[in-house]
C-alpha cells in the first residue's frame, strides 16, 4: 500500500519501522469548546487508517491526545468560573459522548498533557542540557530554533518566510523572535505545576513530543493531524524530538484537509462552526460519515447546504435495497471481489472517495438481481456490510436505519405546511410531464412561502429556508 508523506511530498510504499507493527499518533482536540465537524472528521480519518492497517494484517498501536491545559482553556475557566482542570474534564466527557454517538472508536492509548507533566519537564530539561533550549529569567523556557538546522523541513519554508508569514509572539525574554515556548511561567491565578524553572505549565508543542516518547520511544511510523498543524505545531514537534534523539521522529507524516462552509474556512470568528452535536440531531451518523468520506482525506471539504441531505438520501436508497434483499434472501454469503476492490482502492493512500464510488454500481447490480429474482444479491449485501463497516457504514439494521433517517427528516415533524407539500407535489408532477413553465412557477411560489424544493434522482425534499 502507498501513503502520501507530507514530509517528502510524494506517495511512498508503506514499510513500518518494525515488520508487522505500526506505531501511530494523531493530534487530538484542545478541549476549550465543543467538538465541531472538523474534529469529528479528523478523528474519523485516523480511526479508519488504523482499522485499514489492521485489516492488512498489522498490529497497530494508535495513540491520540487531548490538550487539556492551554491559554484558551484558562480563558474559559475565567469566563465560566470553573477551575481549569474541572472545565477540561467536563469538556472531555462531553466530547467523548458525541464521538461515541458518531460511532468513532477510542484509540489504543489516550494521552493527556496534564497526566504527563513529569515526562514534559524531563524532556525540556534534556533539551536545555543539549543546548537546544534555554530558561529565561521570568521562568519561561524556549526552544532555540537556530539550533536545529533542519527547521522548516516539513513546511518547506525558511525561518525568514515563517517570520513574515505568521504572527510571531514577540517577547523580550527570547533570544530570537522565531523561538517558541516549551514551558510558560504561571501568571497569577493560573493552573500550574512545579518545575525546575518555577511554577508553570507546558507550551502547546512540547506535549505531543513528550507524550509520544513516553508512549512509543524515539520513533513512530505515522504521525497525523489536520493540515493546519503542519506549521508551526508539527514543525516544532520535529525540531524538539529530533534535537533530543538525533533520529528521524516520524517516518510518515499525514495530514487531512480542512473544512469549509459554503466556500469559507470554518472558524469560530466567522460564526460558521458546525457542531457535531447539532449535526447529529439532523442526520444519522452514517450519513455524516458518507458525506465527509466522499473526498480524498487530503483535500479540503466544502460543506454546502446539500451535502448532508444528499448523503442521507443516498444511504436511504441503499438501505431500502438492503432491506429488500435481506428480507427475501437472508443475510448470509460473501463476495470476495467486492472486498478485493475495496482493498485496492484503500491501499492507494486510504482513498475513501474511490471506495465509496463503487457503491453506486454495486447497488445498481443488486437492484438488477432483485428484479431478476437472483438470490446471489444476498451475498453481495452481506459483503458490503462486512467490508464497508470499516468506514462506519451499513452497520445498522435496515428497518431501524430507515426509521431513524425518516425521524430526522425536516418534514417528519409536520413542519412543512400542507399547502407547501401540495405545491411541491404539483411541481414534481409538472416536471415529470416536462411542463417546465408550470414547474418553475410552482418553485417560485414555494420559495415565496419560505421553503426550497431539492430534487434528487428518485424524488424531492422540502426544506425550510
Amino acid at each position: 500500500m502507498r501513503i502520501y508523506n507530507s514530509l517528502t511530498r510524494r506517495k511512498e510504499e508503506f514499510e513500518p519501522l518494525e515488520p508487522g507493527k505500526v506505531k501511530m499518533y494523531a493530534c487530538g482536540i484542545t478541549v476549550s469548546g465543543d467538538a465541531h465537524v472538523g474534529h469529528g472528521y479528523q478523528a474519523l480519518i485516523y480511526d479508519i487508517m488504523r482499522k485499514f492497517l489492521e485489516k492488512q494484517g498489522y498490529t497497530v498501536t494508535y495513540a491520540r491526545n487531548y490538550t487539556d491545559v492551554d491559554d484558551k482553556i484558562i480563558a474559559k475557566s475565567r469566563e465560566t468560573g470553573i477551575p481549569a482542570d474541572k472545565y477540561a474534564a467536563m469538556m472531555i466527557e462531553k466530547i467523548n459522548a458525541v464521538m461515541a454517538e458518531m460511532d468513532i472508536d477510542d484509540p489504543t492509548i489516550w494521552l493527556k498533557a496534564t497526566e504527563n507533566i513529569g515526562n514534559i519537564t524531563a524532556f525540556i530539561q534534556k533539551l536545555i542540557e543539549k543546548g537546544h533550549a534555554y530558561a529565561a529569567e521570568n521562568g519561561d523556557v524556549y526552544f532555540s530554533v537556530e539550533s536545529f538546522k533542519r527547521y522548516g523541513c516539513l513546511s518547506n519554508r525558511s525561518v525568514e518566510d515563517m517570520l513574515n508569514g505568521v504572527r510571531v509572539e514577540n517577547d523580550e525574554c527570547k533570544r530570537s523572535p522565531a523561538d517558541f515556548a516549551l514551558w510558560k511561567a504561571a501568571k497569577e491565578g493560573e493552573i500550574s505545576w512545579d518545575s525546575p524553572w518555577g511554577k508553570g505549565r507546558p507550551g502547546w508543542h512540547i506535549e505531543c513530543s513528550a507524550m509520544n516518547m513516553a508512549a512509543f520511544g524515539d520513533r513512530i511510523d505515522i504521525h497525523g493531524g489536520g493540515r493546519d498543524l503542519i506549521f508551526p505545531h508539527h514543525e516544532n514537534e520535529i525540531a524538539q524530538t529530533e534535537s533530543l534523539t538525533g533520529k528521524q521522529f516520524a517516518k510518515y507524516w499525514t495530514h487531512n484537509g480542512l473544512i469549509k462552509v459554503n466556500g469559507q474556512k470554518m472558524s469560530k470568528s466567522l460564526g460558521n462552526s458546525l457542531l457535531l452535536e447539532d449535526l447529529l440531531k439532523k442526520y444519522t451518523n452514517e450519513a455524516i460519515k458518507f458525506a465527509l468520506l466522499q473526498n480524498n482525506y487530503r483535500n479540503d471539504i466544502n460543506i454546502t447546504d446539500d451535502l448532508f441531505p444528499e448523503a442521507e438520501r443516498h444511504l436511504t436508497e441503499f438501505y431500502k435495497i438492503i432491506k429488500e434483499a435481506e428480507e427475501r434472501y437472508g443475510k448470509e454469503g460473501s463476495n470476495p471481489a467486492i472486498d478485493k476492490k475495496f482493498d485496492e482502492d484503500m491501499s492507494e493512500d486510504f482513498n475513501t472517495a474511490l471506495a465509496l464510488s463503487e457503491l453506486y454500481s454495486l447497488f445498481r447490480e443488486i437492484s438488477r438481481k432483485l428484479a431478476a429474482g437472483d438470490s446471489s444479491c444476498a451475498a453481495d449485501v452481506a459483503q458490503i456490510r462486512k467490508t464497508y463497516s470499516l468506514l462506519g457504514l451499513f452497520k445498522k439494521d435496515a428497518e431501524a436505519y430507515l426509521r431513524e433517517a425518516a425521524a430526522k427528516s425536516p418534514a417528519s415533524d409536520g413542519a412543512v405546511p400542507q399547502n407547501v407539500a401540495e405545491l411541491a407535489e404539483r411541481r414534481w408532477q409538472a416536471k415529470k410531464a416536462r411542463d417546465w413553465v408550470s414547474a418553475d412557477a410552482l418553485r417560485a411560489e414555494i420559495d415565496n412561502l419560505g421553503y426550497l424544493v431539492k430534487d434528487g434522482r428518485d424524488g424531492y425534499e422540502i426544506v425550510k429556508k
